[in-house]
């Protein structure tokens, strides 16, 4: 956490948004592999596992080979075979897609308990943090401006993602399975493909948020280290109305949101720490109320999802 204290309420603010660009992508990298796939017609409810199996993966790759790039490549690659199965399920006559999900939630979150018990006392090489206030002589301004270059690689994912869905050939097929299946098999193209390739890279994108967690902030493996946030980032993805530009910036608001607790107790603000603590949470309940009101209830939502139906 970003020191505050030396600077008062100054360094609750930096603190904050040192949080918004630290935390902020795990929850960009599961909502942009949700928004993938949900624009194809199917919802993932299982991203809180894949998350959690890119995490343990990435983190014991990169113990083991002492790369933490290697340990990113593991954890996408992990990720793309959580999806994988989870399409290949779904693809099934008379399969529900949710119930698939939550199934697919508990199985990652036990495979990565169990195979990363192992892992919880190592350490392993982490990810470079890169510092875009070398200009201030003040390290606490300093320290909120570090980010991982995963950020980057997130926001540069998040244009290009907007950009194809909407401008390219591929986008069209995508929206298309989304918005009516019957339409694009008219067209000659399959609906199961399609989808299948979308929830295969949306858990990839997972994978990737995992790596973040044990291999970046907070930097280690251990079982309560996700708190949730593939659970939240699906949730999230509602409130962006499957925008994957409008996830980038919602992701910034639940990165803050996530830092409130912390960053007050910097300053001697102890009294309901938890309660701050609970912010993204609390957010989030707030995101699918508004989201759930007469005049927003499933706006932009793909027609083909079962949640529309």
């Amino acid at each position: 956490m970003i020191p505050a204290s030396g600077i008062g309420w100054y360094g609750v603010a930096l603190a904050i948004v040192g949080g918004a660009l630290r935390v902020s992508t795990p929850y960009l990298f599961v909502s942009l592999g949700e928004v993938l796939t949900e624009r194809s017609g199917r919802v993932n409810l299982g991203l809180e596992g894949t998350l959690l199996m890119g995490a343990m993966s990435g983190f014991a790759i990169g113990s083991m080979s002492g790369s933490p790039w290697l340990g990113v490549l593991g954890a996408a690659a992990t990720g793309a075979l959580m999806g994988l199965l989870h399409a290949g399920i779904c693809n099934l006559p008379r399969v529900n897609d949710i119930a698939v999900g939550i199934a697919l939630f508990i199985f990652g979150i036990g495979l990565a308990f169990y195979l990363g018990k192992p892992f919880i006392a190592p350490r392993a090489a982490m990810l470079p943090a890169l510092s875009l206030a070398a200009w201030s002589s003040e390290p606490a301004v300093r320290a909120a401006f570090e980010i991982s270059p995963l950020l980057l690689i997130g926001i540069v994912l998040a244009i290009v993602l907007q950009w194809a869905i909407f401008n390219t050939r591929f986008g069209l097929f995508l929206r298309m399975a989304g918005e009516s299946a019957d339409a694009a098999r008219a067209l000659g193209r399959s609906v199961n493909a399609i989808r299948t390739i979308a929830t295969t890279v949306g858990g990839a994108f997972a994978g990737v948020g995992g790596a973040f967690l044990s291999l970046y902030y907070p930097g280690n493996w251990n079982e309560g280290l996700s708190s949730g946030q593939g659970l939240m980032a699906i949730a999230l993805v509602i409130f962006a109305r499957w925008s994957p530009l409008r996830c980038l910036w919602a992701s910034l608001l639940f990165g803050g949101a996530s830092a409130l607790g912390p960053a007050l107790q910097t300053v001697g603000v102890t009294s309901g720490y938890y309660l701050y603590s609970a912010a993204p949470y609390v957010l989030t309940l707030a995101l699918l109320i508004y989201s759930s009101s007469t005049r927003h209830t499933l706006a932009g939502a793909p027609s083909e999802l079962s949640i529309s139906r």
